[in-house]
């Protein structure tokens, strides 16, 4: 039986979010800018929502862990806009100082 020919299934979120999170890891170790580093932040964060919302989803509970999965994916969301504030904030601090976003360049902000 083919992976893509059976009905939806728990392993199906979970290939989701495992491939969200090397993609968003992936993204973080190879841009040099802050806004691709935020991008790959979001897609590990997502990647993670995935898995917690196939945990949490009734149609499998007899399969789950019985963790509440929906109101984690809904606090990681809140953490993750807050997050998303701040380092823009930063990112538009920096890029006013040293007109780039290079994290390279950022070394000036050590203490």
């Amino acid at each position: 039986m083919s992976f893509l020919s059976e009905p939806i299934g728990l392993s199906h979120y979970l290939a989701v979010g495992a491939f969200l999170f090397v993609t968003g890891v992936v993204c973080m170790a190879t841009k040099r800018n802050a806004l691709g580093i935020l991008m790959g932040i979001e897609l590990v964060l997502n990647g993670a929502i995935v898995n917690f919302v196939g945990f949490a989803c009734p149609y499998f509970r007899d399969e789950n862990l019985g963790l509440d999965g929906h109101l984690i994916a809904l606090f990681v969301i809140v953490l993750a806009a807050a997050e998303a504030a701040v380092a823009l904030a930063i990112a538009l601090n920096f890029y006013n100082n040293h007109a780039t976003i290079d994290v390279d360049r950022a070394d000036e902000l050590k203490g």
